[in-house]
């Protein structure tokens, strides 16, 4: 079997991903620009003998697929910035009760309703601390079609990996704009599988409690085990408790079953980093416009390079570090008002020599907007 070949937007891509990952259960809520991952998905998913679920809004959507995801299903949702806002009850439910699932995120500008038809990178920073409390979380990007299409399967695999949730916070331009997608042939990415416990029927079964590699074998709610799922902190059965000692065992093992495996989580592409004295890092549809620049540059005979990020929490503040370790200039390219900066600052061991380059209008940042900033910025002679 040959790889299937299409010209789809990036919204489709993300759909077909999805089935490729083993999707069974879409619910969601239509919103600019997601909607056509919704309807791509009402279409798509009862052709493989999966389930299509329009609901009331967007809270019911993630709660819709948290239920699914417990009777032993592969599920997703796709929204956009308000309805993102949303689903955080919901989305801090589902990391207590570490249920696996995908949230896709097509962002758009904002605050409040914004700007549904122009593109935004405004909700990275929601998508890290949106939902209250202490909490870890993973969200993953892409800058084109092939890329959003392995990025997709990979966000199944990770939410069945470490029974999270799992973001993919893509946004309007790669959401509609249209590419080549060259569709692997089945096998040709690796899919992990929901793991099941082993314990029979008539056993006491522990639903929190881990393996020694940190899993957590899952039972199909409804099926031979009864459990209880809370949003309290609870024990290893699942019933709430205020014991200090296993409320502190949970928290950290929420956060250390991310937290700890950065280093087998993290993505990123890298271009000229081997001799390259200014470095954009970037990620999205405004990493197509660094690396624009960034090749123009370099036949120029300016020593640019890139670090494109495609996971975005937990940031990958080690792999910066080391890629940014010799550069003179570190420019971060993105669409808002410095989310990444920041954590590109804390990361490099000198924080004066990162520079922003953005664009907060809705609009595309194009690569002379880039070179703009970099001529400011070696003017200056900083």
């Amino acid at each position: 079997m040959k790889n299937q070949i299409k010209f789809v937007q990036g919204n489709e891509a993300c759909v077909e991903a999805a089935l490729y990952a083993g999707l069974d259960f879409f619910a969601g809520y239509p919103i600019t620009p997601s909607t056509e991952i919704a309807e791509h998905m009402a279409v798509r998913l009862p052709q493989i003998g999966g389930k299509f679920l329009q609901m009331e809004d967007e809270i019911a959507s993630l709660c819709a697929i948290i239920g699914a995801s417990l009777t032993g299903n592969k599920v997703m949702t796709a929204t956009s910035g308000p309805g993102f806002s949303l689903m955080q009850e919901a989305l801090g439910y589902a990391i207590m009760t570490e249920i696996p699932c995908v949230i896709v995120n097509v962002q758009r500008g904002g605050p409040s309703t914004g700007l549904p038809t122009h593109a935004s990178q405004g909700d990275i920073n929601q998508a890290r601390w949106g939902t209250h409390g202490d909490h870890a979380i993973i969200a993953l990007t892409a800058s084109n079609h092939q890329d959003l299409f392995t990025i997709t399967v990979e966000a199944f695999n990770l939410a069945e990996t470490y029974r999270t949730p799992v973001l993919l916070m893509l946004d309007e331009i790669t959401g509609h704009m249209r590419e080549r997608l060259h569709i692997p042939k089945p096998g040709q990415i690796p899919i992990v599988s929901r793991l099941k416990t082993s314990v029979k029927q008539g056993v006491d079964y522990h639903p929190y409690l881990p393996r020694e590699d940190g899993r957590l074998p899952m039972s199909d709610f409804g099926g031979i085990h009864r459990y209880n799922v809370t949003g309290l902190f609870h024990d290893m059965w699942g019933f709430p408790t205020d014991n200090p000692q296993i409320v502190h065992g949970l928290l950290r093992h929420l956060l250390d079953k991310i937290g700890n495996n950065v280093h087998l989580i993290a993505k990123y592409k890298e271009f000229y980093l081997e001799d390259a004295t200014t470095i954009l890092v970037s990620y999205g549809s405004s990493a197509r416009s660094a690396l624009h620049l960034v090749n123009n540059r370099r036949n120029r005979g300016e020593r640019l390079g890139l670090l494109e990020l495609q996971t975005l929490w937990p940031f990958p503040y080690g792999i910066v570090r080391e890629k940014c370790a010799n550069a003179r200039h570190v420019l971060v390219v993105e669409m808002n008002m410095g989310q990444i900066l920041r954590e590109v600052k804390i990361a490099v061991e000198d924080p004066e020599k990162v520079f922003l380059a953005n664009r907060v209008d809705g609009m595309f940042i194009t690569p002379t907007d880039i070179r703009n900033i970099l001529r400011l910025i070696q003017g200056k002679g900083v």
